[in-house]
């Protein structure tokens, strides 16, 4: 992408000024997507991201530009206006960068750049058509499906020189339900680091009438009192609660600043006993999964709260300056424009011994969470607010009838503690994570679990 003396030439450019750190991180990135509403293909796009980031560091003052070009005099223009941004000179030593190759965990198998487009949009209106085939009720359907390869070549004064391919597919169908002027919707998705031998492993017909049967049965159901209530959120996409209550709270962005709710707490009680959650940026083939991060880490396996106790943090550099802390494998960023910092990759709680059944039949009056949606945290406080996609009423331990418009309300210190409950089933669902630096691929995943008690909003 870029040659080894030209890079060298831009970080010798950028530690002129007395910075002690520099980084230069390129991309070339292809994206595709192509929508189909009621079996009709209405947009097919394509898009190029290409372009440099330079970063300097001077203990913890950091300085960040980028340039839209790979084009060498783009990248030493860039490296001396970040350079500029700092008063003072250097005697700047050779850097010997050496290259280092991480290796792979995530093999693909078909690239989707290889790939006609009739195939993809074949594959997607098979969903759409069985959308449309579940109801009479189904008034509308669309279904995407998403390609990314993402390359990336990443050098730093340290004398790092290196560079990683990352491709992933994805594909989500949607269902709207309608009657009597009232609408509902229902949606599934499926994503990995994977290229179109995705589509074997998920069956577009089940993919389309999954949608529809989520719309369809929030839109005969009623609603659920509001009240304080013990609650049953089911595995994979019910795990949305832990990373967006908790898993932000623990990045170290939050943390070095003092904004989260557990900073200083390392070593400390902050969950249930059977709570134990984990990111993990090296499960292959994952959607959030990585060989390296956006500083050149290598991904990690990162044990964040064991059996209760708050373990580790997710840290990137600048915040394991300001933290006396190593990086773990956290940095992510959008694009060479965004700025990297701590993020989240394969976050989850872990199994536990509880069998589902129990869980269940643990509960005289409350709610069983079987779709979360989306929702808004503050990690400051840890207060939170999440949407129930599809819910039903557990009564005298049985899941009974289906209840739409409810909501989790509270905070994720205390939701931690009332966990107490944990199954045996974990499974992991896709999701797209926003945040300062940009919007990246996440995954989130639990086994079936109960909290004892949390606010319930409805009617």
């Amino acid at each position: 992408m870029l040659s080894r003396e030209l890079v060298k030439e831009a970080l010798r450019r950028a530690l002129a000024t007395g910075a002690d750190y520099a980084e230069v991180f390129a991309e070339h990135t292809l994206n595709k997507s192509i929508t189909i509403i009621s079996g009709k293909t209405d947009k097919i796009a394509d898009a190029v991201v290409s372009g440099v980031g330079v970063r300097i560091f001077k203990g913890t003052r950091c300085v960040s530009g980028s340039a839209s070009s790979l084009a060498p005099e783009a990248l030493l223009d860039c490296a001396s206006r970040v350079a500029d941004a700092l008063t003072g000179t250097a005697v700047v030593q050779d850097i010997c960068l050496r290259e280092r190759l991480f290796g792979d965990i995530h093999p693909v198998k078909i690239v989707p750049a290889g790939v006609a487009n009739a195939e993809k949009i074949e594959y997607i209106r098979e969903a759409c058509l069985a959308a449309k085939d579940y109801s009479e009720e189904i008034s509308q359907v669309r279904g995407i499906f998403a390609e990314v390869d993402h390359n990336i070549l990443i050098a730093t004064s340290e004398g790092l020189f290196a560079q990683d391919r990352q491709i992933r597919s994805r594909v989500l169908a949607s269902s709207i339900a309608s009657k009597d002027g009232e609408n509902q919707d229902g949606g599934v998705n499926h994503g990995a680091r994977k290229g179109l031998e995705l589509f074997s492993e998920y069956d577009p017909k089940e993919l389309g009438r999954e949608a529809s049967r989520q719309a369809v049965t929030m839109l005969h159901a009623g609603y659920i009192k509001a009240g304080t209530m013990p609650v049953a959120i089911e595995n994979g996409f019910g795990d949305v609660i832990f990373h967006e209550a908790c898993g932000h709270s623990l990045e170290a962005s939050s943390v070095a600043l003092g904004q989260s709710q557990f900073a200083g707490k390392l070593g400390t009680r902050i969950a249930n006993t059977k709570v134990t959650a984990i990111d993990d940026g090296t499960i292959p083939n994952s959607w959030g999964s990585m060989n390296i991060d956006d500083e050149g880490t290598p991904a990690q396996k990162n044990v964040l709260i064991e059996n209760g106790i708050l373990k580790s943090y997710m840290v990137d550099k600048l915040n394991g300056r300001r933290m006396g802390m190593a990086s773990t494998g956290n940095s992510r960023r959008q694009s060479y424009s965004y700025e990297p910092t701590s993020r989240m990759t394969n976050t989850y709680i872990a199994a536990g011994q509880d069998e589902d059944k129990d869980i269940i039949a643990s509960i005289e009056y409350g709610l069983y969470a079987k779709s979360m949606g989306g929702g808004s945290v503050n990690p400051v406080t840890g207060q939170f607010n999440f949407s129930v996609d599809e819910g039903y009423v557990i009564r005298n331990g049985e899941i009974c009838e289906p209840v739409r418009g409810a909501s989790l309300i509270g905070k994720g210190s205390e939701v931690l503690m009332n966990i107490d409950m944990v199954g045996k089933n974990v499974a992991r669902a896709q999701g797209m994570c926003g945040a300062s630096s940009g919007s990246i691929p996440t995954d989130v995943g639990q086994p079936l679990i109960r909290v004892s008690s949390i606010v319930v909003g409805g009617r």
